[in-house]
């Protein structure tokens, strides 16, 4: 018995229904380990192959989807021909309601989600794709280790011909601001718990406003290459864009909102998407 290892393989960016926090947008890196025999070239499994397939796999499960806990009593899950409706009741009275196509919400039968409950839906799926040799497959998933200020937002951008396209897919993500080249930390943090769970909302987008039991709601929509895509949200969950939710336009929106405040100095925003990715603006 042998064991291949890759650390820090891919990255998984999505986003999640929680009672607590609503709709959460999440990053989390994943390790993997293959136990097996030697194949005849002496391997487990070629490290070519394991970057090109397992990392293909592992991205197509839930990668730049909506992961539901379907066994959740909050939730409510439908499924229709080549769709899927998701409402969560939160813990504060609001709900959120998703409809899209079925490859972009992803049911999970656990009551919650987290690292520990992802890790068997994982494992499973590579279990099909990896050769007769190896004996089992784990994964390690686990969220980036950030010491600065971070926040999570979920997003949905419907010009992208990839999977960005989808509604409520989102980021875990560092923020940096300097301001004269000098870090202003307390002002990324503000920033951050500001947008903390936030979804950012592409006025253009928006489908509806709407009063439910005291409480307004936005309902977004699109028509996107991978087909018709809506959320309905509490407004208090959003934040207002007037151009598309890029991660680019959201280095200069925050580089602009910033400099209103502060005129008299240079403002550079280095805004995260996930892992070690992101735009950096300055104003």
């Amino acid at each position: 018995m042998a064991s291949l290892f890759v650390e820090q393989l891919t990255v998984i960016d999505f986003s999640y229904l929680c009672p607590e926090r609503g709709l959460v947008g999440e990053s989390w890196l994943v390790d993997v380990i293959l136990d097996g025999s030697l194949n005849e070239q002496g391997m487990v499994f070629d490290f070519g192959n394991v970057k090109k397939d397992i990392k293909q796999a592992i991205d197509s499960t839930i990668d730049h989807t909506l992961v539901v806990p379907s066994h959740c009593d909050a939730i409510q899950l439908v499924d229709h021909d080549k769709t899927r409706e998701v409402t969560l009741s939160t813990s504060q009275d609001d709900i959120i309601h998703c409809l899209a196509p079925k490859a972009a919400i992803v049911p999970i039968p656990v009551d919650t989600i987290t690292p520990i409950t992802l890790k068997a839906v994982v494992e499973n799926h590579l279990k099909s794709v990896v050769p007769d040799n190896v004996d089992s497959v784990s994964v390690n998933l686990y969220p980036q280790a950030i010491q600065e200020a971070y926040y999570h937002y979920s997003h949905g951008l419907k010009k992208h011909h990839g999977d960005c396209q989808r509604i409520a897919h989102g980021h875990r993500s560092p923020l940096k601001i300097k301001l004269d080249g000098k870090p202003a930390p307390q002002l990324a943090q503000q920033w951050a718990k500001h947008w903390q769970d936030i979804y950012l909302v592409t006025e253009a987008d928006i489908l509806d406003q709407f009063e439910q039991n005291g409480i307004t709601y936005i309902k977004c929509g699109y028509q996107a290459p991978q087909g018709y895509f809506e959320l309905t949200i509490n407004k208090k969950r959003c934040y207002f864009f007037q151009t598309d939710t890029t991660v680019e336009l959201i280095a200069q929106h925050l580089a602009q909102e910033i400099k209103k405040e502060n005129p008299n100095q240079d403002v550079t925003v280095q805004a995260y998407e996930g892992y070690k990715k992101g735009a950096i603006a300055t104003v």
